[in-house]
């Protein structure tokens, strides 16, 4: 009887859950490469494709998302069952601050796993831009936030971020010059790095669209009206990750920090801080 490696699992529900094996490989903090030589050994075995590979991107095919769908019953299991043991119970209400971007990218794999670790722990989650985040940790409107370090944060470094072009296959937006651009609200640095680099390139852009919205920036790339600066960890698997060979300035990184109010030392609060960092760490 065949045996089905968890850490192997994790694997195939990151690729799935990221439609890319160099997000899949980050999710679990191993090397794209390592991810795919232990994906496809797992093809081999089971003597059937999970992933549908082009160059442009990762789609798993049925049996890979039953597959991931198991995996991720088995992870939880496996994580539920080392918190019975090792954990002590607690209980409680954290709230935590995450921009719309992470939420949909980063939060749901680490808030999954913490539920079924600490079934008692109630967590709210307030999705608001970076720089809105930054008085409501001073006011102890939130516990925990995750967010992008601007000016007057303090946090623990999560992570850096690649702050990536993207646009839609439908069409060639990103030839079009004057280039049609959609931008986070003022604030934002992803906003603050892709006007500095068409400035320092002197490429002549116009604002297509403007909002604090991540889903109404999705939403005009989507349609093919413009390319956004984002970061790489929140693109979805059918957008375009574009590079300087389509004639677009690299944007650099932005890094990612948990920071913490001061009323937020207690335990419900250090655990789903532990967890966060633990997780979201490449």
């Amino acid at each position: 009887m065949k045996k089905l490696d968890l850490d192997v699992l994790a694997m195939v529900v990151a690729v799935t859950e990221s439609g890319s094996f160099a997000q899949g490989a980050q999710a679990v903090h191993r090397s794209p490469s390592a991810v795919s030589m232990q994906i496809k050994a797992l093809e081999d075995a089971l003597g059937k494709p999970l992933f549908i590979r082009d160059t442009r991107n990762v789609t798993a095919t049925d049996d890979g998302r039953m597959l991931a769908e198991y995996g991720r019953r088995m992870l939880a299991m496996r994580d539920e069952a080392w918190a019975s043991v090792v954990r002590p119970e607690i209980r409680g209400r954290v709230t935590i601050g995450v921009p719309d971007d992470y939420i949909s990218s980063l939060l749901p794999q680490v808030l999954g796993k913490f539920a079924a670790m600490h079934p008692r722990v109630e967590v709210r989650v307030i999705g608001q831009p970076s720089s809105a985040l930054v008085p409501m940790l001073k006011d102890n409107a939130v516990d925990l936030a995750c967010l992008t370090r601007v000016k007057g944060v303090t946090g623990e470094l999560v992570r850096r971020e690649p702050i990536v072009w993207t646009g839609s296959a439908k069409r060639n937006v990103w030839e079009e010059r004057p280039l049609p651009v959609a931008l986070f609200a003022h604030g934002s640095m992803a906003r603050d790095h892709a006007i500095k680099a068409l400035k320092r390139q002197k490429i002549p852009f116009r604002m297509s669209y403007e909002s604090p919205s991540f889903l109404g920036l999705l939403s005009v790339v989507e349609a093919g009206l413009a390319v956004a600066p984002l970061a790489r960890c929140s693109i979805p698997a059918h957008l375009v990750q574009l590079s300087p060979n389509e004639g677009l300035p690299p944007l650099g990184e932005i890094e990612v920090v948990l920071a913490r109010s001061a009323q937020s030392a207690r335990p419900p609060c250090d655990y789903l801080a532990e967890q966060i960092l633990d997780e979201w760490r490449a």
